[in-house]
């Protein structure tokens, strides 16, 4: 199996990130060939007037990567606009793909609706998910790990790769769709987590930070009072004891609230202790990996001559199948 899946570098990474992505980068390294990009030209698909926040970001972005355990010796870890290929790659998906194809695009209307702040009347918007395809079939990949928001993306690239192969050849493998464990992680209060929401606890948060955040997560309404029962599948928090906490653990906390026989700030501080194990190493690996920026830029470059490598191999083909771009 090959993987290829990309994250935009807009700013820190947070709880969000590592539990709906990272966490499955992690084990799908030890079983399969994984490329992970820093997606920095569709970071500037929707901020394009702030390339300058973007590019400062890359290296936050890697760091936060590595310390959450993804390996570059496991994976390939690269920076998509030191492949220019892609660009390339884009460009010619572009000749082939009906704009009727990018504007059902789920994402499109309702990411315009999210950001009426910011201008998307850009082909770069429009046009981003054949860029996205053309990340995904260049390294010939069999998976894309997403969340199910992401589904119809990968759906799409299946459609360009088949009428790709139609035209031109078989070229490119049609990628399946690998749904996260965990696709929606709650934020502190209950939407998804995400930093424009000022909800997130960040991988960089110190300890006493991340108590402090946990501790004040929203819970079940209905438990206005500490007498007053509640359902665990209504509270946010509970979500992530979910993702942290024992069978034991679970069923003695699910069953305290039901019964209000456990308050809300003790019931999450079983979960902030669990949670704490995981992020308590991460922030240490962190502090060193951001004392040593110039290792983390070397990591990020040997895994994009490594692309690099791969890509080229790739448009050779394309190139001699589509009957343009030879070089001279």
């Amino acid at each position: 199996m090959r993987i290829v899946s990309g994250m935009r570098p807009t700013g820190r990474l947070h709880v969000g990130h590592l539990i709906g992505t990272l966490h499955n980068w992690r084990r799908l390294q030890e079983t399969a060939e994984c490329f992970f990009f820093v997606a920095d030209w569709h970071a500037l698909t929707t901020d394009y007037d702030r390339a300058q926040s973007v590019g400062a970001s890359i290296l936050e972005m890697v760091i936060d990567w590595l310390a959450a355990g993804i390996d570059p010796a496991r994976a390939t870890i690269f920076l998509q606009s030191g492949v220019c290929e892609h660009a390339e790659l884009h460009l010619l998906l572009s000749m082939i793909t009906p704009v009727t194809w990018l504007e059902r695009v789920p994402t499109y209307k309702e990411t315009q609706q999210q950001l009426a702040d910011r201008d998307l009347s850009t082909y770069g918007f429009l046009g981003y998910p054949v860029l996205q395809a053309a990340d995904i079939v260049m390294y010939g990949a069999t998976g894309v790990p997403v969340g199910a928001d992401q589904v119809p993306h990968v759906e799409l690239t299946r459609e360009i790769a088949r009428r790709f192969n139609r035209i031109f050849g078989d070229t490119f493998p049609e990628p399946q769709a690998l749904l996260t464990e965990t696709p929606r992680v709650p934020g502190l209060d209950g939407r998804k987590m995400s930093k424009s929401y000022n909800n997130a606890v960040f991988l960089a948060d110190a300890a006493a930070e991340v108590r402090a955040k946990l501790s004040r997560m929203m819970t079940d309404p209905r438990r206005a009072r500490r007498r007053d029962p509640g359902d665990p599948d209504d509270c946010p928090a509970y979500q992530l004891h979910r993702v942290y906490c024992t069978s034991e653990e679970l069923a003695f906390t699910a069953e305290g609230c039901r019964t209000a026989g456990i308050g809300c700030l003790e019931c999450k501080q079983i979960m902030i202790a669990r949670a704490e194990q995981e992020l308590v190493p991460i922030r240490e690996r962190r502090a060193a990996l951001a004392a040593r920026p110039d290792d983390v830029r070397d990591v990020l470059a040997t895994g994009t001559r490594r692309a690099r490598a791969a890509a080229e191999a790739t448009m050779a083909v394309v190139r001699t199948r589509v009957g343009v771009g030879g070089r001279v």
